[in-house]
């Protein structure tokens, strides 16, 4: 990763809907090349909206962006030519096979066509559809269409991939398979990656820099170790024998810091006075038995909860992203 030269810079980029808020506003942000930056944030909180700006799709109502060096609305032809960009939405067509899809990608970057049928190959290889690229791509699981989409965002080499929320929706063993090729595009190819989130262990495992966004503006940003030091205190988190006693255990606790969000049947507090055995001792004076008594170290989720008041893994709902306001 090359601190030195930025792949992505935005300044006071801001979007505004009619009759709706600032999806996007203001923000400022860079991105180094070869570095995985994660763009974290529960539904309409404008991470979307963000990168539709940044690969062009929709012109930003005030400040500017350079991606690629190039000026996102100046040179908006210079931008699409130099990114990869695999979006909520796959531009899929059902009734043709995934060798077709990427032969035509090939085709619309201006591939030879001696490069196509390699290039295709190779991805198709890479992200596990070898064995169905010539299947229809109707019949693909979520999955599959997950990856077929990312390998069509790399079919040209670009050096920079925008992923918005890639693993929506995907079993656990294709997030991880399209996790280990993100860091793999990242660590052996210097593939510069926006990746947009809402799960928090995605940007704890994949990002070098996580930049946390709620209501349309950055609420922090540094590394995930970093973000995750600046709370500090860990939480303690005790589930009673008896469910009745969980009003009892949230007095309990609540001597020894702020009550936080915890597992159903559960109280957990942030520890801002005494320890965990200082926590034993006050239930067992109690006389309050428990199930199951754990100490967590600080989270990303922490970090959300820290500066906004509310926890991201509780706070996404149903909405989609394109919530964040009325299109013109």
């Amino acid at each position: 990763m090359d601190s030195s030269r930025k792949a992505i810079e935005v300044e006071g980029l801001v979007r505004e809907f009619r009759k709706g808020p600032r999806a996007v506003d203001g923000i400022d942000l860079a991105v180094s090349e070869g570095e995985v930056y994660g763009f974290l944030g529960p539904n309409g909180a404008g991470k979307s909206t963000t990168v539709l700006m940044l690969t062009t799709l929709l012109p930003p109502t005030a400040g500017t962006a350079r991606v690629g060096g190039y000026d996102i609305v100046r040179e908006s032809n210079l931008v699409r030519a130099a990114i990869g960009a695999a979006l909520q939405e796959a531009a899929l067509d059902p009734f043709l096979t995934g060798r077709e899809h990427m032969k035509l990608q090939a085709a619309l970057h201006g591939l030879p066509r001696k490069e196509r049928l390699k290039r295709s190959d190779e991805l198709l290889e890479r992200v596990g559809l070898e064995h169905a690229a010539d299947r229809k791509v109707k019949g693909y699981s979520g999955g599959m269409k997950r990856r077929l989409d990312l390998a069509l965002a790399l079919i040209h080499n670009p050096k920079i991939l925008f992923l918005d929320e890639p693993t929506t929706g995907l079993d656990p063993q294709s997030r991880s398979a399209l996790w280990d090729e993100v860091a793999r595009l990242a660590r052996e190819d210097g593939v510069t990656v926006f990746l947009t989130t809402q799960y928090l262990e995605e940007a704890d495992m994949l990002a070098d820099r996580v930049g946390i966004i709620d209501g349309g503006r950055i609420v922090a940003e540094d590394t995930p170790e970093r973000l995750k030091a600046e709370i500090g205190r860990p939480s303690v988190e005790a589930t009673p024998v008896e469910r009745g006693e969980l009003g009892r255990v949230e007095g309990t606790l609540s001597r020894f810091g702020d009550l936080v969000p915890a597992s159903s049947g559960a109280s957990a507090v942030r520890l801002d006075r005494g320890d965990l055995a200082d926590v034993v001792r006050a239930l067992d004076a109690e006389g309050i038995e428990v199930a199951n008594l754990q100490l967590n170290a600080p989270t990303l989720d922490d970090v959300f909860l820290a500066k906004t008041g509310r926890s991201l893994e509780g706070s996404g709902g149903d909405g989609e992203e394109g919530d964040e306001g009325e299109r013109p």
